[in-house]
């Protein structure tokens, strides 16, 4: 089964076979997923907050943006090519994904700290209100995870980051972008749509780990399906983190 988010991109479940009788402590479980996803969240929780803390009273330096986010895309690559490694790598990518969000709020909280005071904890906010939201609609069968909708989503998610990397190539020849980062209603109603992506994003996360349960999956899976859930969340609070501060920036 496929998804839009990179880590669930190819069929994690070719070749499993569903052993009947198996114990749960061999096999994947969504309560064992739910589990090492607080913990992954409280790693990324508990660095993030250092690394907020850090920024503001100066003992970290601008760089630590950038080399935190690119060692998190590096965990995160070497995850998804190898999902049997994720109990090790998903905690560090926790770690590190929470030193790049952390450091980059406070950056975020310096600028708008006049207009918009606390812009990080609305981010936080927003972010965990969404998961809950969606994770209502989902458990009660309100949205139903149909293969025609997975489809959109997917399409979508994939012209979202073909963009993306457009505008990654475009910005390298001095090529500004408007769509990302103003403050105009086209701009903001492109990050409302982002916003939007990315929340239903977490409908495919929850529907492949109750797939992965139902298989009956490596109990490995289950750290894998955390780290999904995580990249996710991270995206989702990137962007929500840039729609407010486009919305700030008008006032």
């Amino acid at each position: 089964m496929a998804t839009s988010n990179p880590a669930f991109s190819q069929d994690m479940f070719a070749g499993y076979n569903k052993v009947y009788g198996a114990p749960r402590s061999m096999v994947t479980t969504v309560q064992g997923t739910m589990s090492k996803t607080f913990l992954l969240l409280a790693i990324l929780s508990g660095t993030g907050l250092w690394a907020f803390h850090s920024m503001g009273a100066g003992q970290l330096a601008g760089p630590v943006v950038g080399v935190s986010a690119i060692a998190g895309f590096i965990l995160a690559m070497v995850t998804i090519f190898k999902p049997a490694i994720s109990p090790w790598t998903a905690p560090v990518y926790a770690a590190m994904e929470g030193v790049f969000l952390g450091s980059l709020s406070q950056l975020v909280e310096m600028r708008f700290h006049e207009k918009a005071p606390g812009i990080a904890l609305q981010a936080v906010s927003l972010t965990v209100g969404t998961l809950l939201i969606m994770l209502f609609l989902c458990a009660s069968g309100t949205v139903k995870v149909t293969e025609r909708l997975k489809a959109g989503i997917m399409m979508a998610t994939g012209a979202v980051c073909l963009f993306y990397v457009a505008s990654i190539v475009l910005r390298l020849f001095g090529v500004s972008v408007p769509l990302l980062f103003s403050a105009t209603p086209a701009g903001i109603g492109f990050s409302l749509f982002v916003v939007g992506l990315a929340a239903f994003n977490l409908l495919l996360d929850f529907d492949f780990i109750e797939e992965a349960a139902r298989r009956e999956a490596p109990k490995y899976m289950e750290w894998y399906g955390a780290f999904g859930l995580i990249v996710t969340l991270v995206w989702l609070y990137l962007e929500l983190l840039r729609l407010l501060q486009k919305m700030n920036s008008r006032n």
